[in-house]
């Protein structure tokens, strides 16, 4: 495959290629180090929670914790990233997810830890993390051209992969087997901290909106309007929604479930089923950044995570742990395919001054039904059973997801994508503030 660039002309993509503009080289040394310490948090908290309850209702219990606030933050966080300093949003995000962390590390390591305190903090970490996506999101193509964002998308899910599923895990096993759960908790802390010293090196860039602002509550409708007059937007939106709804609660609860509990694994053998994961997903952002994506971005996009969703299913097959590891393999792998797609496609079609309002109404709505899968699986799994749960999920879920690629309008955009570009280096400030609704 090749990439189409905004001129139209064919082009080889180069993975590395973003990392030639210093500032995007910074945010991506941060974020590396952040997501290592967020793949270290998913052996960690699994396995903490567990170690507490023994049963997938804890682990849904913190799972709504992480998600309900979130959900109910991202919206302002779209708002907050087009009004502000997006540098300083993602720093507040990381100072304050680090803070929660540092707390847990103190409780676990002095043995005083209960399960009420995992859900408190866990809430304060998810309403924080409602900011930093949106801001993130849009601050890349200010970062790098616009020709260059399909490398740069490429590269996120690379390093995304590589150290929260790969590294992070694989770490995350061995620091929970030599520290426990607190000495993990505490290396994700610090990781924080270093992701806000890399940002703080980020050159200052101008406010991405006029000098005089409407409302919040303007700005936020103006998000929305603009996300409801799309229809791959807003029908990929509903799509995620209710495929997260069926699959992602009983993925998170119940494979550190299974491993653990059905098959007597250990906290490494959990972390080498996510790592293998991690070494698909990296591998396919290689692939696409090196080849581009295809012209029919749409159609690519929903086969992939079509597949991806139905692979959910083989984890409720695995009778052991290397089934398990080739069932994560696939699911992250063709996952990856679909979200290096939807990322470079809000990036180029979206107007810069909407990008981190039209980022928070994605998260919003994408997971706005994520707190119910994560209550739900616990339930569902004690009356069919976890294996059938994941079964279920999986197949269902693939369903709905090719269904929406047939939406009328769905497609349109393969055709006849919008006459602007997004905001990207080279372009001055004025440029980026008049961008066209």
């Amino acid at each position: 495959m090749r990439t189409i660039d905004e001129t139209g002309h064919r082009r080889r993509v180069q993975l590395l290629a973003p990392l030639a503009h210093r500032d995007f080289r910074i945010l991506w040394l941060g974020m590396s180090t952040s997501l290592l310490g967020d793949g270290v948090l998913l052996v960690a908290l699994a396995w903490q929670v567990y170690t507490l309850t023994g049963s997938p209702g804890g682990m849904s219990a913190v799972g709504v914790a992480l998600a309900a606030p979130q959900f109910a933050l991202v919206l302002l966080g779209g708002v907050a990233s087009d009004r502000l300093d997006r540098r300083r949003v993602m720093i507040a995000s990381d100072l304050v997810r680090g803070a929660c962390l540092a707390v847990l590390s103190a409780l676990a390591l002095t043995g005083e830890l209960r399960l009420w305190q995992l859900i408190a903090v866990a809430a304060v970490y998810g309403g924080a993390s409602g900011f930093f996506p949106p801001a993130f999101e849009a601050i890349v193509p200010t970062l790098v051209p616009a020709h260059q964002l399909v490398e740069a998308n490429a590269l996120d899910q690379f390093v995304r992969t590589a150290a929260l599923q790969i590294g992070g895990t694989a770490v995350g096993g061995l620091l929970v087997a030599a520290a426990g759960p607190g000495g993990a908790f505490a290396f994700d802390a610090l990781t924080f901290l270093f992701s806000v010293s890399c940002v703080l090196r980020i050159r200052p860039l101008p406010a991405s909106g006029p000098d005089r602002k409407p409302s919040v509550w303007a700005d936020l409708r103006a998000g929305i309007r603009y996300v409801r007059s799309q229809t791959w937007l807003w029908g990929t939106l509903a799509s995620a929604a209710l495929a997260y709804l069926l699959f992602l609660g009983p993925t998170e609860v119940l494979l550190p479930y299974v491993v653990k509990q059905l098959l007597h694994g250990s906290a490494t053998e959990l972390g080498a089923v996510l790592a293998c994961g991690g070494a698909t997903a990296v591998l396919t952002a290689l692939l696409i950044g090196q080849t581009g994506l295809p012209r029919r971005f749409i159609t690519f996009m929903y086969t992939t995570w079509t597949l991806a969703t139905l692979a959910v299913a083989g984890y409720g097959l695995a009778t052991s742990s290397w089934q398990l590891a080739l069932v994560c393999a696939a699911v992250n792998g063709l996952e990856t395919a679909g979200i290096v797609a939807w990322g470079t496609a809000k990036q180029r079609l979206v107007p810069a001054r909407l990008l981190g309002r039209v980022s928070s109404v994605d998260w919003f709505v994408s997971i706005s039904l994520v707190p119910l899968s994560y209550a739900l699986t616990a339930p569902v799994a004690a009356a069919i059973g976890a294996r059938r749960t994941l079964i279920g999920a999986g197949t269902i879920g693939s369903a709905l997801t090719l269904a929406f690629l047939f939406l009328p309008g769905m497609r349109t955009v393969e055709r006849d994508p919008p006459a602007h570009t997004p905001a990207s280096r080279g372009q001055s400030p004025q440029q980026r503030q008049e961008a066209p609704p």
